[in-house]
């Protein structure tokens, strides 16, 4: 019992750490449409970006082992419908993390970002997609 407290803490903290980049890569991006031709600070929210994308695919990485531990190793969610939901909604938490990346490089080859309208929509998905997944782990309602 005692290892898998460890591993649930552990799992949940890789999760928030990996959150807090999902959140704030897109906001970077955000910054970025808005900062016009300024060379030195269009340079800075690059280098911030490409640190924070890293930064968050490492979280993201040890999330999953040790999901895949709690999951596999523990039982935990086996057999239950609500987990191929949830992993189901980090597939697409992912998706735009990824997706974030790529506007990311497009700014740093000097391509257009899509309107800053459209980047505080996008900034906003993953809220709800977390609060989805919260809401499932919690419930546990199929």
């Amino acid at each position: 019992m005692q290892s898998y407290l460890w591993v649930k803490s552990f799992h949940l903290l890789f999760v928030v750490a990996w959150m807090a980049a999902v959140f704030y890569l897109p906001r970077i991006l955000v910054n970025l449409a808005e900062a016009g031709e300024h060379p030195a600070v269009r340079e800075r929210l690059v280098l911030m970006g490409r640190r924070l994308y890293r930064f968050g695919h490492t979280m993201f990485g040890l999330a999953v082992v040790l999901g895949l531990t709690l999951w596999l190793h523990f039982g935990m969610g086996r057999g239950a419908g609500w987990i191929h939901a949830k992993l189901t909604l980090v597939a697409l938490l992912l998706v735009h993390f990824i997706v974030s990346a790529r506007w990311l490089k497009r700014v740093d080859a000097g391509r257009a970002l899509p309107s800053t309208r459209a980047l505080r929509l996008f900034n906003e998905l993953p809220v709800v997609g977390l609060l989805v997944v919260i809401w499932l782990v919690l419930a546990k309602p199929f």
